[in-house]
């Protein structure tokens, strides 16, 4: 869904000098961060992509600590800055929008995914009212795909209108944005794991299928492929099309519970990021009331 901006991959190592030396280790700690997360590859697992939650939580925390230096407070409260922080602040409440969205709709999916593991326990095969189900999460996740873009929409619009100028003493400001800019990159990766990439190709959907078909292959061409979310919605859809054995439900119902595991883990990293985006912004909104 996004990309990180090349002037951020190419700030990291000319940004110390623009700090003062008590500041510098943390500078570097924030830079390395920052380095790593815009260089990484797509993360493409669960994992790779609580791994990534993880790191962006941990850049936070160095971001909160900077902002209470007195260098980063006296360059944010000067009155040229005023507009580039405004932005920023904008820019927060949005980020802040996109993860509140995103944890709706995870919520509503785990919900529709513990009722159709429920159906499945109580009735042991498919039923009317197992398809029904499996109609009403797949519709859930449409509904929660589209509240989710429309949120991200909202966010490139504000990106599109944002000012360039910047000035040299204003390298917290710079920094910032490129927070905003790689955070924003990975919950689009956890968005596009979950609910689908914005515009789903065709050859997407024949790659669900393919693995779908043939697990065995997937799996020994390495488990780094591997989407829990785009098997089981595979997977639910065949079972309610077709004529299914127990073997087959059994197979569902484990993915049923590794999306469940899944999705509870991104709810987990995502409340976790809130809470440190709103950290942030509170540090900065205090900076600007004293």
């Amino acid at each position: 869904m996004a990309t990180v901006p090349s002037s951020i991959q190419t700030s990291y190592h000319t940004r110390s000098n623009s700090f003062p030396s008590r500041s510098r280790p943390l500078t570097s700690e924030v830079d390395e961060h920052l380095s790593r997360l815009a260089s990484s590859d797509s993360a493409s697992t669960s994992s790779s992509l609580n791994h990534k939650l993880s790191r962006v939580q941990d850049l936070h925390d160095c971001i909160e600590k900077m902002l209470q230096l007195p260098f980063s407070q006296q360059i944010l409260s000067q009155e040229q800055q005023r507009e580039c922080v405004d932005e920023l602040l904008n820019g927060s409440l949005k980020l802040l929008d996109v993860c509140a969205t995103a944890k709706d709709a995870l919520l509503q999916v785990k919900e529709c995914t513990l009722e159709l593991q429920s159906v499945l326990c109580r009735k042991r095969g498919v039923t009317k009212g197992f398809v029904n189900e499996v109609r009403k999460y797949l519709t859930s996740k449409k509904a929660a795909k589209k509240s989710i873009l429309k949120a991200l929409q909202n966010l490139k619009h504000k990106e599109n209108k944002q000012s360039t100028v910047v000035t040299e003493t204003g390298s917290i400001v710079s920094l910032l944005r490129e927070v905003q800019a790689v955070t924003l990159n990975v919950v689009q990766s956890l968005l596009a794991f979950t609910f689908g990439p914005e515009k789903e190709s065709q050859m997407i959907r024949w790659s669900m299928v393919a693995k779908l078909l043939h697990p065995k292959r997937v799996s020994c061409e390495g488990e780094e492929h591997i989407n829990e979310m785009e098997i089981v919605d595979a997977s639910l859809q065949s079972l309610a099309t077709s004529k299914s054995d127990m073997k087959q439900i059994e197979k569902v119902q484990n993915e049923l519970k590794l999306s469940e595991s899944c999705i509870q883990d991104f709810e987990e990293g995502l409340e976790g990021l809130f809470r440190r985006l709103i950290k942030v912004r509170v540090n900065i909104l205090n900076t600007l009331n004293h």
